[in-house]
């Protein structure tokens, strides 16, 4: 069963909205990491267009992971068309490799400096798993289920499949499906003692013997829904996760792979086991960092090059394997399907195959 993207909203270092990142995509200009912690460079989400949706006042008490979120999801729907909607028929999964770990974090500082009594309730409450989806759902109104999901690596293709199996019984009419994770200065204290300074290393996917990891934060949100609409992007034909070691069927070499290689080499390494020799890849996480839930960023990627029908070419920083074909330069999609592939430190992965909604 095809479960077709009638919407996208997209925030991460290269801006926001989808059009900001098709500019990126067209111009192949990458961003620039900034240090404003002093631990270590990553790329920061712009979210100013949540100001279009919500006024300032309302977001005074909701954290950051929260306001990536909603900006994410206000995105989604306003490209969709759906302004307004049926609130009882629509369904809410969030995922996130991290979570709120920022503002968990943040708590426990307050409990530390002030005590068990005077710890912060605010912070309390916005660290909670489901803060962020219990944000959506009151800003928009949603009465749908709400489910939030986290498995690191793997958090977007549980969740989607989450997503399909809701549509499949018709417990909603439409999924709000997103992804999210926020850079905390915990985790930049923990890449800066584990892998050092970085210094002036570009992040550089694919390179075996180099860890250039560059952390980022953003939202990906999607609507998701059994019927077409007039804005429909394209349609998710299949799901697979599963461990390298265990995959039986190879992969087809037409399609076109997307592949989430992200500087990490513990996980980039396994990419060459699943991608069959001579198939036609790309990445494009230089544009928005290492995330847990880059699969969905790569998942907004893949809509935008079926819907222009272009291959877009890879940041100039991105390796290039003799084992696979790199396109140098903007061309023709002419493979039916993207398929969007991501691996895990212990050899877990996930493909997303995406299509035209023909």
């Amino acid at each position: 069963m095809k479960i077709f993207i009638n919407g996208t909203g997209i925030a991460g270092g290269f801006g926001c909205g989808s059009n900001a990142l098709l500019n990126r995509l067209r111009t192949g200009a990458t961003c620039e990491p900034s240090s404003q912690d002093g631990y270590y460079p990553a790329f920061y989400a712009d979210i100013s267009s949540l100001y279009d949706f919500v006024p300032k006042k309302a977001l005074r008490r909701i954290d950051h992971f929260s306001q990536l979120a909603l900006t994410g999801a206000y995105l989604a729907l306003n490209d969709a068309g759906q302004d307004s909607f049926d609130k009882m028929a629509t369904g809410l999964i969030l995922c996130s490799g991290y979570g709120s770990a920022k503002t968990t974090f943040s708590f426990l500082d307050s409990i530390i400096d002030s005590g068990d009594n005077c710890a912060s309730p605010t912070l309390f409450s916005n660290s909670v798993h489901n803060a962020a989806a219990g944000h959506i759902s009151m800003m928009l109104g949603i009465e749908g289920p709400c489910l939030t999901i986290s498995q690191f690596e793997m958090s977007v293709s549980s969740g989607l499949l989450s997503a399909i199996q809701w549509l499949c019984e018709e417990r909603v009419g439409q999924v709000l499906f997103g992804a999210v994770d926020e850079y905390f200065d915990v985790l930049g204290y923990c890449y800066k003692r584990w892998y050092g300074s970085n210094g002036n290393i570009s992040m550089s996917p694919l390179a075996a013997e180099i860890q250039s990891a560059v952390p980022g934060e953003g939202a990906a949100f999607f609507l998701l829904s059994r019927d077409k609409s007039a804005n429909c992007y394209g349609a998710v034909t299949s799901v697979n996760t599963g461990i390298v070691k265990d995959l039986k069927d190879n992969l087809s070499e037409d399609s076109f792979y997307i592949l989430n290689a992200d500087g990490h080499i513990e996980c980039d390494r396994y990419y060459s086991e699943i991608i069959p020799e001579g198939s036609l890849v790309s990445c494009y996480t230089p544009y928005y960092g290492s995330i847990p839930v880059g699969s969905a960023f790569d998942m907004v990627i893949a809509v935008i090059s079926l819907r222009e029908g272009r291959i877009f070419p890879a940041p100039v920083t991105v390796r290039r394997p003799d084992n696979y074909r790199f396109q140098g330069q903007d061309c023709t999609l002419n493979q039916e399907n993207i398929s969007c592939v991501k691996t895990g430190i212990k050899g877990e992965f996930s493909i997303i195959t995406l299509s035209h909604t023909g």
